[in-house]
């Protein structure tokens, strides 16, 4: 390329194939790439022109760069105001395919919450932590030794028919109580000791009110100069926080190998503070729980003296203050993942 005269039809030639080629030209990507094919410096075809600028006689090297910058300023101009109309595009599709249609009913979110016995546990865990107490939770298969010698009920005693279980060999069963857990505490702890320990536990019960596994939450109390008095002022704190600042607590006389004394635990009844309705069956006092001041022999058999030591234990099972909490009558209802059940209990 020698004189102006070329250069103007190479120029023209360039701009007519910039011209065909933008027709075909979809996205902004697709721009950016065909324009450096044009204006980049080192392989464009508009600026490799400037490589020509050698050739040409002195006198029009001066218009020959002027014409080359003007080419190079009309091919961005172009190539800007097609980016743009691009990409304008490009966001009105994207504004179609994201449009939502008001008028259409929105899609439901269902909210999951947590199960009763759940939350209960969770309560429950809250509460006693409050008071101080740790938590301990044992293993579900035990040894017949921690689960029934331990705790006072040697082989042949009367009591073990009380808590039929499932036994998995002579030795190992699955737990009928987390009392198991206790022992287990008392052996590598000294006193004092506060803990509660819950956790699901098994008995080949059932019927209504009562299930092969159930979850259920014991707690323990050892230190010196702890009588039945200490477990009555717990208790009174206990079932105020989980059923209503009036309600009351009574305890009569019962039976268990490992407590001596032992106490049934009742309440009074929250729904009719009292008066007797059919939650209690007429009598204003609900049953709840069962506990007692530790047996001498269950702390000697954990290496604790009993002559200088004492303490009181208590257990509840948490799904029976669950049906008491949510007016669950059945306690199978609680294992059914019903949702007609369960989301009727956000608590």
């Amino acid at each position: 390329m020698q004189d102006l005269k070329e250069l103007n039809e190479v120029i023209a030639s360039i701009k007519e194939k910039i011209r065909e080629g933008a027709d075909t030209l979809t996205t902004s990507r697709s721009v950016y790439e065909f324009k450096k094919t044009f204006l980049d410096n080192k392989q464009g075809k508009i600026g490799l022109l400037m490589k020509e600028m050698r050739n040409v006689p002195n006198e029009q090297k001066a218009e020959f760069g002027k014409t080359i910058n003007s080419a190079k300023e009309w091919a961005n101009e172009f190539f800007d105001e097609l980016d743009q109309k691009l990409k304008e595009k490009e966001q009105e599709m994207r504004y179609k395919s994201e449009k939502i249609d008001i008028s259409m009913p929105p899609v439901k979110i269902r909210y999951g919450n947590l199960h009763p016995v759940t939350t209960v546990r969770n309560q429950l865990t809250d509460i006693f932590a409050s008071m101080g107490f740790e938590v301990y939770e044992g293993t579900e298969i035990e040894t017949d030794y921690y689960n029934f010698t331990a705790l006072n009920t040697p082989q042949d005693h009367p009591a073990r028919d009380m808590q039929d279980t499932f036994y998995l060999s002579p030795e190992f069963l699955l737990r009928t109580q987390t009392s198991a857990g206790q022992v287990h505490v008392m052996e590598a702890k000294k006193p004092p000791i506060k803990v509660v320990s819950p956790g699901k536990v098994f008995r080949s019960d059932d019927d209504a009110t009562h299930s092969p596994m159930f979850s259920q939450m014991e707690g323990l109390v050892v230190d010196e100069g702890i009588t039945l008095c200490d477990l009555k002022g717990m208790l009174d704190m206990f079932v105020q926080r989980i059923f209503g600042e009036s309600t009351k607590t009574r305890l009569r006389p019962s039976y268990f190998p490992f407590t001596e004394p032992s106490v049934e635990v009742d309440v009074s009844c929250f729904q009719c503070g009292g008066k007797g309705c059919r939650l209690c069956k007429g009598t204003g006092w609900i049953e709840v729980l069962g506990a007692g001041v530790v047996n001498k022999k269950v702390l000697e058999n954990c290496g604790i003296d009993s002559e200088k030591y004492s303490g009181f234990a208590f257990g509840l099972g948490l799904e029976r203050i669950a049906m008491l909490k949510y007016g669950i009558n059945n306690i199978k209802m609680l294992f059914e993942s019903d949702l007609r059940v369960l989301d009727q209990i956000d608590d």
